[in-house]
């Protein structure tokens, strides 16, 4: 019991001096993500082998690798190809051809970013799962990356849930953070299109995958984002989609903050 307590203090010390690290952009927006927290109820430590969905540009993925370090992995998973299609937009051919070679620009951008990253990095997308990766990742990470997987076919996100449960090892957990729709919006805004999902739906849909619910945490909750049919997550920082040309409106959404997110822990049923 001592020597997992001095461990535990360890880990503490470690991760904030990796927080304390960041630059001043990213640390600006620890009081809307708490990554501290999040990552504490993820109950990720150093050594671990990490998967996070949808890692982008890293703002999570910059604080994970360093506080793995020797011994850890990260492991960074993309949608696939076929669902970037659907997106429509932004989603050009250009973009869609540069999404098929995401693994390995991906993998090699990590490296530049320094900051002390000595963890193993890895990555694939959903539908191309490499054998070899199976049964070998502790936790899985999906931070306001859930809501687009249930946007269109029910394919994707089947074949997502699928690559996590093949992934995992036994014992292992997957941990959602995700824009929270208020239980009584309508079904048809709060499916993903919006960015809002309700957290009984996340709910359900982790259980009938066969995920236990093991712990929920209000850590990134926010009461004051209270979204009607007629929103859409994006009104809020740091987008401001819908306001960055309304001093008045734009004044209203930075008085309410990033979004309300649940924060769910589940892993696979015995």
């Amino acid at each position: 019991m001592v020597a997992e307590t001095a461990g535990t203090a360890d880990n503490d010390v470690r991760l904030r001096a990796v927080l304390a690290s960041q630059p001043d952009e990213v640390r600006a927006r620890y009081n809307a993500r708490n990554p501290e927290e999040t990552l504490k109820f993820a109950d990720i430590k150093p050594g671990m082998t990490v998967a996070e969905v949808l890692p982008g540009q890293g703002w999570y993925a910059k604080i994970i690798l360093p506080y793995l370090g020797d011994g850890g992995t990260l492991v960074g998973i993309d949608y696939s190809v076929p669902m970037w299609g659907k997106f429509g937009g932004f989603a050009s051919e250009e973009f869609l051809d540069n999404r098929k070679t995401w693994a390995e620009t991906w993998t090699t951008e990590t490296v530049e970013w320094g900051n002390g990253n000595t963890a193993n990095v890895k990555a694939f997308a959903f539908g191309s799962r490499p054998a070899d990766m199976d049964d070998s990742v502790d936790v899985v990470m999906i931070v306001r990356a859930f809501h687009h997987l249930t946007r269109f076919n029910r394919e994707f996100l089947d074949e997502a849930i699928a690559d996590i449960k093949a992934i995992l090892k036994p014992g292992g957990s997957v941990v959602i953070v995700q824009h929270r729709a208020p239980e009584d919006s309508p079904d048809d805004w709060a499916n993903g299109d919006n960015g809002y999902i309700k957290e009984s739906g996340v709910i359900k849909i982790m259980e009938e995958a066969g995920f236990e619910l093991m712990a929920k945490s209000e850590v990134n909750a926010n009461p004051k984002d209270q979204p009607t049919d007629q929103d859409t997550v994006w009104r809020l920082p740091p987008s401001l989609s819908t306001s960055r040309d309304n001093p008045e409106m734009k004044a209203r959404m930075e008085a309410i903050g990033e979004s309300d997110r649940m924060a769910l822990k589940f892993r696979l049923g015995e």
